[in-house]
């Protein structure tokens, strides 16, 4: 049944709201939820371009080139002296520029954490979170280039498509697709067919199972947690509490047909939105992901009001040189409620950065 006819004209409201103007407030504890990250992807993106050298090590020279490529915040020496509990210099022979290489400690928890991801229960989870990535908002594929951006955040190996994708093929393929805005051609990842079984939300599958499908819709909520001192304006206020009111609709169903400036299309804005940050093992990521991925569906813009709008449901962060939106009921103070392996083996990376 199309969308359209399971919902009446009637839902389809013009925003009451159109300006809304919602304070930022600082959350201490998710900016250390965030913080606390602080140079992990860089360093781990090194550990990954050591191991998979055949020597398991790479020259200081190397090393060198990959500053701006890592992303990493200061030259790579001193990266590399900084976190001298995950890397280690070393001189191979005489004559040779010096090299680095991973200390026991790192090549032991790098081992523990290959074996996470190759487990057949963290495989099948990996490629279940990606078919649902590209199942959002109707969608099939998604250029190869905004998978990337999201890969850390997706939990994926960082040879994912050559350890990952070519053992399911009867879920991917890769095609190419053309940019509406350049004419190029690029790369996409495609779902090689739609998986019905998969296009259930977070927020629906905490719904009452008891409830018909249409009473499900009217009572799915997003949860609102606002830290201590933060008061929506009176107007505000009601607004939310009126919109959050109107029926859910799915983020895997298509809902393009509704008026781009209505309450209902941005409610399922907001669903996209908080399905896609529910699919991350870290429940964040850079505001810059999200919203690449928002201009690839074409929601770009109502990807930039609806966080804005929704302080409630998303947390900007400042911290660490960028943006990050952080799903706030995924947290409790700055720890994750419920912790993918994945973030285990994170957080054991950060502790040996931060051993003196």
């Amino acid at each position: 049944m199309a969308l359209s006819s399971k919902f009446p004209h009637q839902f389809n409201l013009i925003r009451t709201f159109v300006n809304a103007k919602v304070k930022w407030v600082q959350d201490p504890y998710l900016d250390t939820a965030v913080l606390r990250e602080k140079d992990l992807k860089q360093a781990i993106s090194l550990k990954n371009q050591i191991i998979s050298s055949p020597s398991k090590s790479l020259s200081m020279y190397t090393a060198s080139l990959l500053k701006a490529s890592l992303n990493l915040p200061t030259t790579t020496t001193k990266f590399i002296d900084k976190y001298h509990c995950v890397f280690t210099q070393f001189q191979p022979s005489p004559g040779l520029h010096p090299h680095v290489k991973l200390t026991p400690q790192a090549l032991s928890l790098h081992n523990e954490e290959l074996a996470v991801h190759n487990s057949l229960t963290n495989r099948e989870d990996t490629v279940q979170r990606l078919a649902r990535l590209l199942m959002l908002a109707g969608m099939a594929k998604l250029p190869i280039y905004v998978i990337e951006k999201l890969k850390w955040d997706m939990g994926l190996p960082h040879d994912y498509v050559t350890t990952l994708l070519s053992d399911y093929p009867d879920y991917f393929d890769v095609c190419v697709v053309e940019d509406p805005s350049s004419g190029k051609e690029l790369l996409a990842l495609e779902l090689v067919s739609w998986r019905k079984e998969l296009s259930m939300s977070e927020l629906e599958k905490r719904a009452s199972l008891g409830y018909s499908e249409d009473k499900r819709r009217h009572d799915i909520a997003f949860p609102i947690l606002l830290p201590k001192g933060f008061d929506l304006e009176k107007r505000v206020k009601t607004w939310v509490e009126d919109w959050q009111t109107l029926p859910y609709i799915s983020p895997y169903e298509d809902a393009f047909h509704l008026d781009l400036n209505s309450d209902q299309a941005e409610k399922w804005t907001v669903a996209i939105l908080h399905e896609l940050l529910s699919l991350l093992v870290s429940k964040k990521t850079e505001k810059e992901n999200l919203l690449c991925f928002g201009e690839c569906l074409g929601l770009g813009l109502r990807f930039k009001k609806a966080l804005v709008h929704h302080p409630g449901i998303f947390y900007i962060s400042n911290k660490i040189r960028t943006q990050t939106v952080v799903l706030r009921e995924a947290y409790r103070k700055d720890f994750l409620v419920e912790k993918h392996p994945l973030m285990g083996m994170r957080y054991r990376y950060i502790y040996l950065m931060t051993k003196m």
